[in-house]
């Protein structure tokens, strides 16, 4: 799970553009929206496009995405349980 997180951190960095941001940066605890990397609804359309491609993940329920993407974490956790890549 940790050399998920540690890949997760860089796809996130690279597709939503973080110039300023490393992997070290993000807390695999902290939000990834609001207060901790301060995301947005753009992000988050980002972020599933990225679950699509590289993991083959299909979000079908956009109710749970905010559960989803509560953190770095979070996110890693239902890759794990879900990818078909």
């Amino acid at each position: 799970m940790d050399e998920l997180i540690i890949k997760l951190k860089g796809q996130i960095i690279e597709v939503l553009n973080l110039e300023e941001v490393t992997p070290e940066d993000i807390d695999n605890d902290a939000p990834l929206f609001g207060e901790g990397l301060g995301l947005d609804s753009i992000d988050a359309l980002e972020l599933i496009v990225l679950m699509e491609k590289n993991y083959g993940i299909k979000l079908r329920d956009p109710a749970r995405g905010k559960e989803i993407f509560k953190s770095v974490r979070t996110l890693a956790e239902y890759i794990e349980q879900n990818r078909t890549k």
